[in-house]
């Protein structure tokens, strides 16, 4: 594989990673207000990054052996603007040579969050900027909404600078206070690529978002987090109390999630599957057949998607020391050539 070095013929001067996370309770939540509970996974993306004095940044991917050059202060194509938006809202107006490398997988874990915390993590470092990582994680937000289009909630820019990988950590993201809470005794966390891709832009994210905006207008309510009670729906429009009904429901589940041993939160992520499926409408009928198929199994407490949906990873909490053998097992039915176990 390339390097930093022999892409560019120097050392960098500055190198940092961030790890993807797995959500598994609270999704579509995190733009209004509601409590999420990830945790890291082991996969990272690693970001290196030099001054090249010029006034142009030239951007490697070793994933995808692309190199790409942007002009100072443009935004560029590609995956440009997940570097360029994390350069141009640090205030770089010098040119930079940035390397990346990783091995989160793409859909559904956060590998976009992954990579804007690992470079402002690089550009924390070599500028000294007075970032804690909570400003971080807001700063990859800002990156999000600015220059790549995605009105994303901040769960995973949050996950990915402060989750680690033995605990779930609960975020209330209104106020992005947050602690860590251990993982149900006698139990493993299973995630599965389902091999459907999708691009969170070019599909109806922004529009879900859009409509449980209207739902908490209509409602008189600031986000749908102040709805407890689903009844207070009813006078909604169908299809708007069914999106509203999803964020009210899976906020309800995560706090149900606390404490709750293995078999209860094993339900909890079945009900959860259901709810985006049925009320939120973002799962996809290949990633239906895959949790369908985990949950069938014995040693599997409860399965569904994770991340924005529209294709992407499933997520299944299994028996202790059963993940592996459930998933070989759940694979060889699902018969598709190149889905893999997260490891």
């Amino acid at each position: 594989m390339s390097s930093f070095e022999t892409i560019f013929g120097r050392a960098p001067e500055a190198t940092a990673s961030a790890p993807g996370r797995v959500n598994l309770l609270g999704e579509h939540t995190d733009y209004q207000g509601g409590f999420v509970l990830p945790t890291a996974i082991p996969q990272r993306t690693t970001v290196s990054v030099a001054r090249n004095g010029s006034a142009e940044h030239v951007l490697h991917s070793a994933n995808s052996h692309k190199t790409l050059r942007v002009t100072v202060g443009e935004v560029g194509t590609d995956f440009a603007p997940y570097l360029t938006g994390c350069l141009n809202l640090c205030g770089v107006q010098e040119g930079m040579d940035v390397y990346v490398q990783g091995n989160v997988p793409s859909g559904g874990l956060s590998s976009s969050a992954a990579l804007e915390v690992a470079a402002l993590r690089a550009l924390r470092t070599l500028y000294g900027l007075a970032l804690d990582d909570v400003a971080l994680a807001l700063r990859g937000v800002q990156v999000e909404h600015e220059f790549v289009g995605v009105q994303c909630g901040v769960m995973d820019q949050m996950a990915s600078s402060l989750a680690d990988t033995t605990t779930m950590l609960l975020i209330d993201t209104r106020s992005l206070e947050r602690r860590a809470v251990p993982f149900p005794e006698g139990a493993e966390v299973l995630v599965i690529d389902s091999g459907v891709p999708r691009r969170l832009a070019e599909s109806g994210y922004n529009e879900r978002r859009a409509q449980v905006e209207e739902a908490s207008r209509l409602l008189g309510v600031t986000e749908l987090r102040d709805v407890t009670d689903v009844a207070a729906l009813d006078g909604l429009p169908e299809l708007l109390k069914k999106r509203a009904r999803h964020v009210v429901t899976e906020n309800a589940r995560v706090l149900a999630g606390l404490g709750a041993d293995a078999a209860a939160f094993g339900q909890l992520m079945n009900a959860s599957h259901t709810s985006l499926r049925d009320d939120y409408e973002v799962s996809h009928p290949q990633v239906d057949t895959l949790v369908a198929l985990l949950q069938a199994h014995p040693d599997i407490f409860g399965a569904r998607m994770t991340g924005a949906g529209f294709g992407g990873a499933v997520v299944a909490l299994a028996r202790a020391g059963q993940a592996a053998a459930a998933a070989q097992a759940v694979l060889a039915s699902y018969g598709a050539d190149g889905r893999r176990v997260v490891p």
